[in-house]
């Protein structure tokens, strides 16, 4: 879960601490051996290493798309976290006052519980906010079923569409403005 320290800034609208966050802050996702989730993990793992990238995002024969998406968006996310954790101390509210990567477009934050509106703010804020929003959703049961036989809720297509496009925000984000 996420620390108080974290909860704390955010609270305040995660901008007065928003470079303070650690790289354990957000901790990744665990998938439990023996479950459907943990088999696709290895499956996609197999195939990465293959050559072939139409093989690795492929859904494997016989399997739910929605636990495929599921397995693949919490990976995602955990690669993100790392990859973002590395660079947290070039991204700052002075060096990226603005979420955004190229200067065509700038990525305002919107949820449904703090920011009815789309906000600006600044990229690690921005970041603060997602990674906390997509653990939210990932630990709820109701929207991330992690149980045997309950079915995804039909909203789970749309939820997966919007968490890929913000998450994917913080790779072009990091590329255009952290990448040698």
């Amino acid at each position: 879960m996420l620390d108080t320290d974290l909860l704390a800034a955010m609270g305040t609208g995660g901008q007065d601490a928003c470079n303070s966050r650690s790289r354990g802050a957000f901790k990744p996702q665990k998938t439990p051996k023996g479950t459907t989730s943990w088999q696709l993990k290895q499956f996609a793992e197999a195939t990465l290493g293959s050559g072939s990238l139409r093989k690795a995002v492929k859904l494997p024969e016989g399997e739910d798309i929605n636990e495929w998406l599921a397995v693949n968006v919490v990976d995602f996310y955990n690669q993100i976290n790392l990859l973002y954790g590395s660079i947290t101390e070039f991204c700052s509210p002075q060096t990226c006052p603005e979420m955004k990567a190229t200067d065509e477009f700038e990525y305002l934050w919107q949820d449904s519980e703090t920011y009815k509106r789309p906000t600006k703010m600044p990229a690690p804020s921005y970041v603060e906010h997602l990674m906390a929003w997509v653990q939210s959703n990932i630990d709820n049961e109701t929207q991330f079923p992690s149980r045997i036989g309950v079915p995804f809720p039909k909203t789970f297509p749309a939820l997966l569409r919007q968490m890929f496009k913000r998450l994917y925000r913080v790779y072009a984000h990091i590329y255009c403005h952290h990448y040698p």
